[in-house]
């Protein structure tokens, strides 16, 4: 409930280095992860979600696990991991966790194919 009463990291980054939004077609939640990469490390991330408490908590919750964190570190967040952060979720709400780790994923994805397109 703390995560959902009092989310961190809300917004979105100006010109972040990695940004993806993902979303749940049986639940109708929307996430939008920004990152700022330096170094293969997470220096900053904000979000901006729509969706349920536990949508809110698990984005919450997922930003402070990635926050300071290797990209490979990052990429070791699984929704176990977030639900066992929040000490547990309602079964039904276990796709939420999904929701925040697909995302951080698919951030940290999208970033590494555009540095080898770069390079």
């Amino acid at each position: 409930m703390e995560h959902f009463k009092n989310p961190r990291n809300i917004g979105v980054i100006e010109n972040p280095t990695a940004i993806i939004q993902v979303g749940d077609p049986d639940c109708g939640d929307t996430l939008l992860l920004s990152l700022k990469i330096k170094k293969d490390r997470v220096v900053d991330i904000k979000y901006k979600v729509y969706g349920c408490a536990a949508a809110i908590a698990t984005s919450s919750i997922a930003s402070e696990m990635a926050m300071g964190k290797t990209l490979n570190e990052v990429l070791k967040i699984d929704e176990k991991a977030i639900t066992k952060a929040l000490g547990g979720l309602p079964g039904e709400k276990n796709h939420c966790s999904n929701l925040a780790a697909g995302a951080l994923r698919g951030a940290i994805n999208e970033y590494r194919k555009s540095a080898l397109k770069r390079a």
